[in-house]
């Protein structure tokens, strides 16, 4: 609990005591709000006492010398008080803060336990090509998300879905049998996913043009799209992979363990990982074992044409198909597999999915039909949301190839990150492998934090360029002042030792604040699955110990308690941003 909710807390408490207010109503309702001052006010927190004033009918003058009066004789850490036009301005006693600063410092490392398990799955990416801006994103904001989970107290599964089959991914099995002539990722000199992903894109151009023609020979598009005959034989194709064909099958498998291993090498350097993988080539079977037995038991039906689908009327939504005519399944057969097998093999008690926002209704038919057939854990799923990401120049199409590699992105910013520090000449001093980690460490960090920053449920608008500023809201400018307080201990050989006398000023106090804020912060953005919460409070953490170095000697000051003290605050201060950061995957280097 941090210092202002402490007060709040004590407050409620003494209201009762001194104006015993029975009304349950008000007693439920009443909640004073406390503010930190800003420097230049007297008292280190003032009180709204105005909804208190409605309710005892007093003057705000009175019902605040009242409470104060309380407050200082029924608490241990109010020193003083005074009232200004109804508020209430308490000066805290100076040990309230040592003792609360020490406190955070001593129990840093120790967790609540939950006792809860939570899943979470992220990345799911498709087989017929590489990762990309939108897909980074999506891993950034689950592996933060399941790290911060794990900090609050919980256990945490981190999963992904390989969607490993369907029409799109015969797409790029197609074009390869005909455009790739035998190419491999050796023989191209290119990573597997990118090679195949090449092939999606070959297929989409092929298509169109046949497309164009039959257009121009009077079909209409719509009939075009059709007969187009490379889209026939891509369904053919679909067709011959759902009955086991030999020769689909085998080219699958290798077309598959070449998008594998470039999937692997973006995510060792992205830094996320997972603890179980499940791919859809095999939960679709089990879909479909779930739609039969929700047809035997009624809750599903079928139509003339072979078709099953459910009824959601009852819902506020209407019918959805769960199989096609034909037998094959759509993406709700294969997630309905993938739900209940999770559970299955499972302990967990909540089940999160890391997906963007264009997918909010398939989440919400794909829960409601989950709850339909019977699955009581069906309420405790629940569909992280997240806003799409742009660039400057607009959306992206991966069918057209005009998207921004993963790969690519990181190593611009890699990129950037040398010609910066090239630029302000910060690693002269260091080796040529000291400076290869700290450009990898910080571009990647600037990466990482630009889009953790923004709350998950906003589009966000990326910029390299700005990402990677040294100044600002960025991660860069949090790493460099991590590096300072590391320069600063590492100066003044410091040694971990308990102040008990010493009297803090403004800027100390608002530091300790900061610091003992964390954990609050970190089990607030477990509740509401949100990195953003933590982002910003680490800059504003770095904010806060800028202005105080900015205006407190350090190891100039002639006064060893001070000396001491500020290393201390400096200690934690650096211990707090490192740990931040690691909860967002982001590194910190002593020295850049």
């Amino acid at each position: 609990m941090n210092i202002k909710n402490i007060i709040e807390n004590k407050i409620d408490e003494v209201i009762q005591n001194v104006f015993q207010i029975d009304d349950l109503n008000h007693k439920h309702n009443l909640k004073l709000e406390v503010q930190q001052n800003r420097s230049g006010f007297e008292g280190d927190f003032s009180v709204v006492t105005f909804p208190l004033v409605k309710i005892v009918k007093k003057s705000p003058d009175y019902v605040a010398t009242e409470l104060g009066d309380a407050l200082s004789t029924q608490t241990d850490f109010v020193q003083s008080f005074n009232v200004v036009n109804g508020f209430l301005n308490l000066t805290i006693r100076n040990d309230f803060f040592l003792n609360n600063f020490y406190s955070a410092k001593e129990n840093f490392d120790e967790t609540d336990e939950k006792h809860q398990t939570v899943m979470i799955e992220y990345s799911s990416p498709n087989t017929n090509k590489p990762l990309h801006l939108g897909h980074i994103r999506n891993n950034l904001l689950g592996y933060s998300v399941a790290e911060i989970l794990k900090a609050d107290g919980y256990n945490v599964i981190k999963t992904q879905i390989i969607n490993d089959r369907g029409i799109h991914i015969c797409k790029s099995m197609l074009a390869w049998e005909k455009f790739g002539n035998g190419a491999n990722p050796t023989s191209a000199n290119l990573k597997g996913d990118k090679l195949v992903g090449n092939y999606y894109v070959a297929f989409d151009k092929c298509y169109k043009e046949e497309v164009a023609a039959l257009v121009v020979q009077g079909k209409t598009e719509e009939e075009a799209k059709k007969e187009a005959s490379i889209m026939k034989e891509a369904q053919q194709m679909l067709l011959n992979w759902e009955k086991n064909d030999e020769k689909v099958r085998n080219l699958w498998q290798e077309m598959n363990s070449w998008v594998y291993d470039g999937f692997q090498k973006t995510y060792d350097r992205l830094g996320v990982d997972f603890d179980q993988v499940q791919y859809e080539s095999q939960t679709y079977i089990l879909g479909k074992d779930i739609i039969q037995d929700g047809l035997l038991r009624g809750v599903l039906y079928r139509k003339e044409d072979g078709s099953v689908w459910c009824d959601l009327s009852d819902e506020g939504l209407d019918h959805k198909l769960l199989l096609r005519s034909d037998g094959t399944s759509v993406y709700m057969t294969q997630d309905l597999g993938t739900a209940v097998q999770r559970f299955r093999d499972n302990d967990i008690q909540k089940m999160i999915y890391t997906v963007g926002n264009e997918q909010d209704y398939h989440f919400d038919v794909l829960f409601k039909i989950l709850k339909k057939l019977g699955y009581d854990w069906a309420e405790n799923l629940y569909h992280l949301s997240y806003g799409m990401v742009e660039l400057p120049e607009g959306k992206m199409k991966s069918r057209e190839g005009t998207v921004v590699d993963a790969d690519d992105l990181m190593q611009e910013m890699y990129n950037t990150a040398k010609e910066k520090a090239e630029e302000l000449g910060k690693l002269e001093n260091l080796t040529i492998e000291e400076k290869e980690t700290s450009y990898e460490t910080v571009g990647i960090g600037a990466l990482k934090y630009f889009m953790l920053k923004v709350d998950p449920r906003k589009k966000m608008l990326f910029n390299p360029k700005d990402s990677i500023e040294f100044n600002g809201n960025t991660g860069p400018f949090i790493q460099y002042t991590y590096a300072r307080i590391q320069s600063l201990l590492h100066k003044a050989e410091y040694s971990q030792q308990k102040v008990d006398a010493y009297t803090l000023n403004a800027s100390e106090k608002d530091l300790i604040m900061n610091l003992v804020n964390f954990k609050e912060v970190v089990s607030r953005a477990a509740d509401t699955f949100s990195p953003a919460l933590v982002a910003n409070y680490v800059y504003d953490l770095v904010k806060s110990y800028n202005s105080f170095y900015q205006n407190n000697p350090v190891l100039s000051h002639e006064d060893a308690n001070a000396r001491q003290f500020r290393l201390e605050l400096s200690h934690l201060t650096a211990k707090t941003i490192k740990k931040g950061l690691k909860l967002l995957g982001i590194g910190t280097v002593d020295r850049m």
